[in-house]
Order: C-alpha cells, then structure tokens, then sequence
C-alpha cells in the first residue's frame, strides 16, 4: 500500500517551509518514526518522520524547494523491503601482489554534505573532513571540528579562499527581524552591575541538595528568570508591548530565553515564570536546550514571549547591549561573571561581578522605569533571600 508522507500543518504566522535535506533516497528503506527529511522555516528546523515500515517510493521535492502546509512531499510503501544488493561474482584468482596495497583513505564528505561554515573552514585551514572526527548532530562535521583540528595540526599554505553561500531561512529571518527592531524602535540600554557572591553562596551551599530532590542542577539562569517575573510584576510597563496606538500590558511573564543552535540564535518561552520554582525553570531550560541542539524545537515553543532574556557571558562576553525582539518591549543581557575590587562599607573587596544591560523602547519605557527595573533585579540578586520570601 502507498502512505503519502505530508508537510506537517504550520501555523498561521508561517506561510511555508524549505525542504533542507533529505535523510532517505528513494529506494531505502524506512522505518516507523524514522526522520525522512529536515524541513526549514522561518523559525525552526522541524523533522518529517516516516508514517509507516517500508521503502521510500518518491520523492516529490529536491533539496531547496519550497512546500506549504499538507502538502505531499513523498510516497512510502508500505510493508515494502528494499531490495538486496547484487551477489558479487566470485574472483578470480590473481597473482600475488608483490606488496600488500595500503587501506584507501575514508573518502572525504562533499562540500555540499558540510555546512556552509564547515565547507569554507576547511578549505581556509587546508584540513580535510574525512580525518575530523564530527561532534554535530548524527556526528557531522561542524565548523569548531574544522577549527579545533587545525589548530590541533596546523596546516601551512598561502591560500586564500572565498566562498559565496545563500543565507539559510533561519539565518535570513533573524536578519529581517533584527532590522525590524533597529528601524522600527527608539531603543536605548541602561547598564548597571551585580555582586553576585550570595547567589553563588547559596548555590555551593544547596547544589547537593538541589540536584538530589529535583534531578537537575542549581544554575544562574532560575535565579535571573525568577528575579525578572518579581520585577516584571513591579514595573509592568516593561511587560507591555505596542500594537498601533495602543501599549499591551502582559498580566503574565512569558519570558524568552536565547538559545544558540548551529542555525543560528532561537528564544523558546518559559510560560508564567511567575507561577514557576526553581526547579522548574532549571528542567524547563535544560529540555529547550537540548532539543535546540538535536533539532527537536517545536514551533508552539518559539511562539510569544512578553520578555526576553539573552546570556552573552556563557561565550565570555563581559559588555553588550541586546537587541529587543519585538513586539516585546525590553530584553535583559547578563555576562560573564568576573571577580573584581569594589568597595564594601569603605573597604576594598573582591567579589564576583557581572555587567548587566536592559535595553527597552522608550517610545512607551521611560529611562526611570528602565533603571528601577535593573535595580530591582540587582537588589533580588544581591539579597536573594529576599527575592525567596518575594520580597
């Protein structure tokens, strides 16, 4: 019997889909839940998984064509087996070798097989891919692979290669918005720093204990996501979003959280954070996480956010200013943690410190609220008893 594989349904704010890759050729066989193909949309990479047991029939669509939701894309058979390869015919004897042939290298992938990054590392470092061993997704070979070998073994030579890729959907999408945001808001960032020796204190002190009743370790971000929602209800015009003449003000903290992926940077929401523990925002991070990395994001997981929280410091940035992503008004950048002198009571310490940024649309956030909003964060984190009690 013939299944027909179909785009999954997208949602309304995406109209269609790039078919990425294809992971099966005709003639293969398939088995149930298997992913068949990588669509790409403006937002996330989403895997098209075999129906059915059997063999892949057709294939309707090449690699770069763009499909709508439903739409048929493949035909598998169902209950199908591939079909044997042929018996190879029995040698011939053949005199002996005078010496014994030496194993061919593993053949190198294509340049079309690498990612665009990948593909023009290794021709700027001279490497080649078969010898890197691929630490992405189903073992490929990513661009830091390419980097890491060649700075392990440095090639020499002169050349000095270019090379001119399409940017992906993901890629051309989080430019479009990023323009949207730089064209369409009065932004502006206010800075300010936290000590934060009480919050890596009481995560010394309650990793342990953390880890053993939740499953999951104590990290920073619960402790800037959960500051966030008490400020958030505090200073609600940070909260609030503009649609025409009209500001939205959010009774709810849908905070997104920037994640980076190879594709480029995705922010899945955390829903009513204000209604969430500790635990729950460290496991809720730690499931978007990894299925950024796999390519399991769901659209509904990228869908609103009232306010985003963006961590610079995880790649050792220690100063930015953040970019709003609209229609959200506000978005918090943390950096690297950095011990340095300040002074306490008139005496000269040292303490764990990390700049901190809020950048806002002053069209509806006046820089007043913008600084008591920071502070607020910074008062929570600096006494985070305090943020515990809600106060």
């Amino acid at each position: 019997m013939s299944i027909e594989v179909k785009v999954p349904v997208l949602p309304e704010s995406v109209s269609d889909a790039t078919i990425a890759n294809w992971r099966k050729k005709v003639g293969e066989a398939v088995a149930r839940d298997e992913n068949l193909v990588d669509l790409e949309t403006d937002k996330v990479v989403l895997e098209v998984p075999s129906p059915v047991d059997g063999v892949l029939k057709e294939i309707r669509f090449d690699t770069g064509a763009t499909v709508t939701s439903e739409q048929v894309i493949a035909v598998i058979e169902q209950g199908a087996a591939a079909p044997a390869p042929a018996k190879a015919e029995a040698p011939k004897a053949a005199p002996a070798a005078p010496a014994k042939a030496a194993a061919p290298a593993a053949a190198a992938p294509a340049p079309s097989q690498l990612p665009p990054g990948a593909a023009f590392a290794a021709a700027v470092n001279q490497v080649n891919p078969a010898e890197v061993a691929g630490t992405g997704r189903r073992g490929a070979v990513t661009k830091e692979d390419i980097v890491n070998y060649a700075k392990a073994a440095p090639v020499g030579g002169g050349a000095r290669p270019e090379e001119r890729v399409p940017m992906t959907r993901i890629r051309t999408r989080i430019a479009e918005r990023l323009m949207h945001s730089k064209n369409s808001i009065a932004m502006l960032t206010s800075f300010n720093e936290i000590n934060l020796g009480k919050v890596m204190a009481m995560r010394k002190e309650m990793q342990e204990s953390f880890e053993k009743t939740y499953g999951i370790k104590l990290g920073f971000m619960s402790f800037f996501a959960k500051a966030a929602a008490e400020a958030l209800k505090r200073h609600p015009i940070v909260n609030a979003s503009v649609d025409g003449n009209d500001v939205i003000y959010h009774g709810y903290s849908d905070i997104s959280v920037a994640v980076s992926t190879d594709k480029g940077l995705v922010t899945p929401v955390l829903r009513n954070v204000e209604r969430m523990s500790f635990a729950d925002v460290e496991r809720a991070i730690a499931g978007y996480a990894k299925a950024a990395r796999e390519g399991g994001l769901k659209l509904e997981d990228l869908q609103g956010g009232t306010f985003t929280i963006t961590n610079g410091g995880t790649f050792g940035s220690l100063f930015s200013t953040p970019i709003v992503n609209p229609p959200q008004s506000a978005i918090l950048g943390m950096h690297a943690i950095k011990e340095r002198p300040i002074v306490e009571n008139g005496q000269i310490v040292i303490a764990p410190m990390m700049y901190v940024a809020i950048s806002y649309d002053h069209r509806i956030i006046d820089g007043k609220d913008a600084v008591l909003f920071l502070v607020d964060i910074k008062n929570q984190l600096e006494n985070p008893h305090r943020m515990l009690l809600g106060l």
